[in-house]
Formats: C-alpha cells, structure tokens, sequence
C-alpha cells in the first residue's frame, strides 16, 4: 500500500506543478480540469502523508528495540502501540478514501418531482419533498433555479424539474432517486382516516457537452404559450418549449423561463441530463446482473423510504434505517439519512473489493 500512496502524493505534487506552467494557465478548460483532478486527491494525500510517517516511525522505532542503549529501548516500546493504533485507524480512512469514485458526484444535478398515487395527497407531498431538497440546498449554500413545474389549486405541484448548482451536490442527493410514500392524514379528509399516497423523485447528474452528444437533426422542437395555474402568468407569445428526442421519444417541456431562447436552453439541458441518466441506468443493469448493488441502483420505480406522520417516523427500507426525527427530515435536514445512506455504500464497495 506505501508503493501506491507514494504514487498519489507524487502525482498530486506532479498536478501542483502543471498548474503554475503558463500553457496549462491560459487554458481555461485544461486548467479546471487539472485542478478538479488536484482538489479530488487533496484528503487522500493528507491522510497517506501521516500514514508514510507513521509508518517510518513505527520501523524507526523497531530498529530501536535492537540498540544496546536501555533509554532508547523504553521509548520504543512505550511509542508502539500508540503508534500500531494509529497505524490501523489510517488505514480504516484509507481504505475508504481509496474507494472508486462515482465520476459524477461532483457534478450539478438535475431533481425532477412528480406526483404518484394518491390524487390530491400526492400532489401535495410532491410540495413538500420539493421543500425538503430546497431547504437542504439552501442549507449546504448551493443554488438553484426552476425549470419547469405543474401547480395544483391547493398548493400541491403534479411536477416540478429543478437545477441545484454545487460542490458535490449530485454525491450527496443521488440516493434520493425512487418512489416515496407517505402515511398521514390528508387536508382533504374529513373523517380522520389515514391514507397512503406517493410521489417519485429522480436525481440526474447534469450532462456536460463532453458526456452528451445530440444531433440537432434528431430534435424536433415545439412552441406554445405559457399558462399557469388559475390562468396566472398566461404568455401572449409562444416562449414555452416541447424537445422530442426522436431516436428515443424523451419529452421535455419548459415553461417557467422568460424567454423562448431560455426555454430552450433549460429544456436541453434537462433532456441531455436524462439521456446521460439513462445510459448509466443501462451501464448500472448490466452490472447488477452480476451483483445487486444496495443503494444506488437508481432505479426509479423501487420504494425506497416512508415517511409515517402518526408515529413521527421515516423509514429508509434499503437499509433498514429507521428515524423518529421526521419533523426535522420534512424541514429539509437529510444530514443523517445520507451518512447512512453513504456508509452502506461505502460497505458495499469495500466487501466487492474482498470478494
């Protein structure tokens, strides 16, 4: 392992250097993409910078233990253990440190919501999944805009498509994507009864011109007016857009721009994130056929948490986790959720490398 931790430090040191060369400098595009390579390495190297010196001492040490000098003997033998503890905690970061990498954990994301079985219910826990990732984002200081959304009268949303702009925002929300049901008492029922409803969310990694390639010829592109709810924002020009992509019959809408020009832009951008989403839905089927992954198969029609109101619980059933802090979960704090939700992952991945 002291072989390939020299050799990230060394190429971590070797990137430091590309970025202060004048050719990598005036090249915007190379110099991002050198630095993002830089910063992605920067824990691994911090970690495996201690673990080397540790290392050293812990054979500086032993070497001690066969010097005829009593004192050097005595502190060798007290440094030891304190130093094989250590040893074996570094090693527990690293291992996990040294875990492949979704490559598109660091990317933007593209959140669609959408109502599900439940009627009026379902619209209106769509609403308050979409507050849930809003306040996490505003939380974690990322940004975000919306592209598209469908409102109900009663302040539920049949749909709604957001862009979240930030650090590791698509590694952090990614398990997010599924069907998630509710159990409550709906607004609308007056004789006190329970209901379950449901609503999907899909979270897509945006696409980069790099990851995506479409044809122009393959879009067939459709204007309308705008209209919103109760004849609210009605547009007297046709500044809403409908992309088809032909060769696969994707269907994107945007109307929530004020300008066709911007329609159009959101509404390639969501198509391009969906048909990126969908190859490595394809890449990640192939692979479970030859093992099942937990957690982050993204596969949009598994149930994957319920949120039960008369018992102030949520329950995430791909691991078995079950919360009583459902208050704080509807208001936006996923922190807990996702740490387990990342530490089931991070098992996962650590018993394949066994295997």
């Amino acid at each position: 392992m002291k072989i390939k931790l020299q050799e990230i430090i060394d190429k971590y040191h070797h990137l430091s250097e590309e970025m202060t060369k004048p050719e990598v400098l005036n090249d915007q595009k190379k110099l991002s993409s050198v630095a993002k390579e830089h910063s992605s390495l920067e824990k691994i190297v911090q970690v495996a910078t201690e673990y080397i010196s540790v290392l050293d001492q812990i054979d500086e040490d032993k070497e001690m233990l066969n010097e005829d000098d009593a004192e050097l003997i005595e502190i060798a033998r007290e440094e030891l253990p304190s130093l094989e503890i250590k040893k074996s905690k570094l090693e527990e970061e690293l291992k996990i440190l040294l875990l492949p990498k979704d490559p598109n954990d660091d990317k933007n994301l593209i959140l669609e919501i959408r109502a599900g079985t439940g009627g009026d219910e379902a619209a209106l826990f769509a609403s308050d999944l979409y507050r849930i990732y809003i306040r996490y984002a505003e939380r974690k200081n990322w940004k975000y805009k919306i592209m598209n959304s469908s409102d109900t009268g009663i302040g539920g949303i049949k749909e709604a498509i957001v862009s979240i702009n930030g650090k590791g925002a698509f590694g952090m929300l990614k398990y997010e994507s599924g069907v998630h049901r509710v159990q409550r008492v709906p607004k609308t029922e007056t004789s006190g009864r329970v209901h379950t409803s449901a609503a999907t969310v899909a979270v897509l990694p945006e696409a980069e011109d790099v990851d995506i390639d479409i044809n122009d010829g393959d879009l067939k592109i459709d204007t309308y007016r705008a209209s919103g709810a109760g004849g609210q924002h009605v547009n007297k020009t046709e500044s809403a857009i409908r992309i088809t992509h032909i060769p696969t019959g994707l269907v994107v809408t945007c109307q929530d721009e004020s300008s066709q020009h911007k329609n159009r832009a959101a509404a390639l951008k969501v198509l391009k994130a969906r048909l990126l989403a969908s190859e490595q839905q394809k890449a990640a089927a192939e692979r479970a056929a030859e093992r099942k992954s937990l957690v982050s198969t993204g596969d949009r029609s598994a149930k994957i948490r319920t949120y039960n109101f008369p018992q102030g619980r949520i329950t995430d059933h791909r691991i078995s986790f079950t919360s009583y802090k459902l208050n704080e979960v509807m208001d936006g704090d996923l922190t807990e959720l996702i740490e387990k939700l990342k530490i089931a992952e991070q098992q996962e991945l650590m018993s394949a490398n066994i295997n």
